[in-house]
C-alpha cells in the first residue's frame, strides 16, 4: 500500500503541471488589464511601472515559470516562517492579487475558514444523514420509508441550490424568523453561547448544501445494498446462521461502501464548487464568493490560484478514494 500510494503521489506531480499549464494558458487568453481601475489622472509611466511589478506583460513561459516558483516553493516557505519564525522567503515575491494588490494567499487563508464552517459541517451532516437512509431503503425496498425517500431525496437532488436557498430563506427568515437570512462572518466562537449563535447562523446554508449531498448519497447507498443484498456470499452467510444485523452491517454495508467512497472522495471538490452559489446566496465571506469577485474583477491571478487549488483536492481526494479501496475490500491489493 505504501509503495502504491508513492508511486501514485509521484504520478500525481505531472498531472497537476500539466493541469496548471492547461489554466494558466486559458487565463492568459482572457482579456483584462490590472489598471483598468487606476484613476485616468496616473501618468501613462507609472501605469507601466505597475504593471510591470504585477507582472503584467512578460512572456507566456516566464511568466508560468515564475507562477509555480511562487506558488509550490515561495508560498510554502513563507508559512513555514510564519510558523517556526525561520527567513526562508525572505525578499521573494509572492503571487500578488491585482484586485487588492495584496498576496492571494494571505486572501485565500482568510476566507477558507469561512467556508469550512460552512462546507465541512454540510458534508458530515449529510454523510450522516445520507447512509442510514440509503442503508434502511434497501433493507426495506418498496416500503413507504423507501418511497418516501425516493420522493424527498429525488426533489432534492432536481432543486438547484439558488432556488432552495432562496427557499428556505422566505420561510424559516422571513415568514417564521427563526434563523438569520445573511452569514455574519465576522463573529467569532469564544464561549458556548457564541457558538450558538455560530450554529443558528450555519444552519440554513448548511440546509440547503447537505440536502443535495444527502440525496445524491443515498441514492448510491441505496443502489450499491441492493446490488450486494442479492449476492450470493449474503445467502450463504444467512444459512450459516448469521444473524440479519451482522449480514447486513457487517459483511453487506462494507462491500457497498466501496463505490459510494468514490462518490463522497470525488464529492469533496464538488462541493466546494457547490458552496460557490450557497455563499452568494447567504452572503458567506468564503472562497466561493472571493472566486466569484475575482471573476468579476478580473483578477486572473486570484482565479488561476483557487481553480488550480480546486484541481489539488480533485487528485487528492481520488488518491484517497483509491487508497480506501484496499481497506475496505481486502481481495484489492496493489503492492
Amino acid at each position: 500500500m505504501l509503495t502504491y500510494t508513492l508511486r501514485r503521489l509521484l504520478f500525481s506531480i505531472p498531472t497537476l503541471l500539466f493541469i496548471s499549464l492547461v489554466i494558466f494558458l486559458l487565463l492568459d487568453l482572457a482579456p483584462g488589464d490590472p489598471m483598468a481601475n487606476v484613476p485616468l489622472t496616473v501618468p501613462l509611466e507609472v501605469r507601466e511601472k505597475m504593471r510591470e511589478a504585477l507582472g503584467v506583460g512578460q512572456p507566456v513561459h516566464i511568466a508560468f515559470s515564475k507562477w509555480l516558483w511562487q506558488f509550490f516553493v515561495v508560498e510554502p516557505a513563507y508559512f513555514i516562517d510564519q510558523i517556526f519564525g525561520t527567513t526562508w522567503s525572505e525578499g521573494q515575491q509572492r503571487v500578488i492579487s491585482w484586485q487588492n494588490r495584496a498576496p492571494v494567499m494571505d486572501a485565500v487563508v482568510e476566507r477558507l475558514p469561512q467556508t469550512l464552517w460552512v462546507v465541512g459541517v454540510a458534508y458530515v451532516v449529510a454523510i450522516a444523514i445520507a447512509l442510514p437512509i440509503g442503508i434502511y431503503s434497501a433493507y426495506r425496498q418498496y416500503s413507504w420509508f423507501d418511497n418516501a425517500g425516493t420522493f424527498v431525496t429525488m426533489v432534492g437532488f432536481s432543486v438547484p441550490p439558488f432556488f432552495s436557498g432562496v427557499l428556505v430563506i422566505v420561510i424559516f427568515s422571513v415568514w417564521l424568523g427563526w434563523f438569520p437570512s445573511i452569514y455574519d462572518t465576522t463573529h467569532k466562537v469564544t464561549d458556548w453561547a457564541s457558538f450558538k449563535v455560530q450554529i443558528n447562523q450555519m444552519f440554513l446554508p448548511v440546509m440547503v448544501l447537505a440536502l443535495q449531498i444527502t440525496s445524491q448519497l443515498s441514492r448510491f447507498m441505496r443502489a450499491s445494498m441492493l446490488d450486494n443484498l442479492n449476492q450470493d456470499y449474503v445467502r450463504t452467510a444467512r444459512a450459516k446462521g448469521l444473524g440479519e444485523k451482522a449480514v447486513v452491517l457487517v459483511h453487506v454495508l462494507r462491500n457497498s461502501l466501496i463505490p459510494v467512497v468514490t462518490v463522497i472522495a470525488l464529492g469533496v471538490p464538488a462541493i466546494f464548487g457547490g458552496a460557490i452559489i450557497t455563499e452568494q446566496v447567504f452572503k458567506v465571506n468564503g472562497i466561493g464568493q472571493l472566486l466569484i469577485t475575482a471573476i468579476y474583477a478580473n483578477d486572473l491571478p486570484m482565479v488561476q490560484t483557487l481553480t488550480f487549488i480546486f484541481a489539488i483536492l480533485i487528485v487528492l481526494f481520488n488518491l484517497i478514494a483509491d487508497i480506501l479501496y484496499g481497506i475496505l475490500d481486502p481481495r484489492i491489493r496493489y503492492d
